[in-house]
């Protein structure tokens, strides 16, 4: 996404990151600080995770609390072996629309994540539930990168195929990190004058401005 010789980042690869595969440009952000709860994981690792978020919400100006006044946690983040697992969620059924229909579907494609993000009246993000998939893969994977990766997948609505080819960590002294021009586009979405959500192209330009001048400037 950053060019290599100018450092920009420009306005067809943010146009690429919030463009579904079905058709569309979606960009949204948190409109509320984040409450997390994190299911099937150790203390260690669970101080792990939720030190990735915030590390990820300081990074973008954003805000974490203990609970969401309307919702209790608004970020449920499940760690398992087995999708048939979700079903026996007490009252995840009634929190994510066509549950069974989705984790047999998953099933089938061999999924080893996916997220569903809830919206408020404005469009900006209100909740979202993390499904990991504890598969070779994924276990293979360090809990501190694992836990970055699945940080900056929540904060804002990215494309199916946003990170597919080229993931949101990069290696610096032998320690993941996030890349710098991600963590550009993060923060320019977070901007105060940006929407919280939006649903014209038009925007991709405006946040590809802001990136390239936090990192160029």
């Amino acid at each position: 996404m950053e060019s290599e010789e100018t450092g920009a980042v420009s306005p067809e690869a943010v146009t690429a990151l919030f463009t579904r595969e079905a058709g569309g440009y979606f960009c949204a952000r948190w409109g509320r600080p984040i409450a997390p709860i994190i299911f099937g994981i150790e203390d260690e690792t669970l101080a792990v995770v939720k030190g990735a978020l915030e590390a990820v919400c300081s990074m973008a100006g954003h805000q974490m609390a203990e609970t969401d006044p309307e919702q209790g946690t608004n970020l449920m983040v499940f760690f398992f072996r087995d999708w048939a697992e979700l079903n026996a969620v007490p009252d995840l059924g009634r929190m994510v629309e066509g549950l069974p229909e989705m984790l047999a579907r998953l099933e089938t494609e061999g999924a080893n994540q996916y997220r569903v993000f809830r919206f408020d009246a404005n469009g900006a993000i209100r909740a979202c539930f993390v499904f990991l998939r504890m598969d070779a893969a994924l276990a293979a994977v360090p809990a501190e990168e694992l836990a970055l990766t699945q940080a900056v997948q929540v904060m804002l609505s990215w494309s199916e195929g946003a990170f597919r080819t080229r993931a949101p960590l990069a290696l610096a002294a032998g320690r993941a990190v996030l890349r710098p021009d991600v963590a550009a586009v993060i923060r320019a979405a977070y901007d105060p004058v940006m929407p919280a959500a939006a649903d014209d192209p038009s925007h991709a330009l405006r946040l590809a401005a802001r990136a390239t001048l936090a990192l160029t400037g």
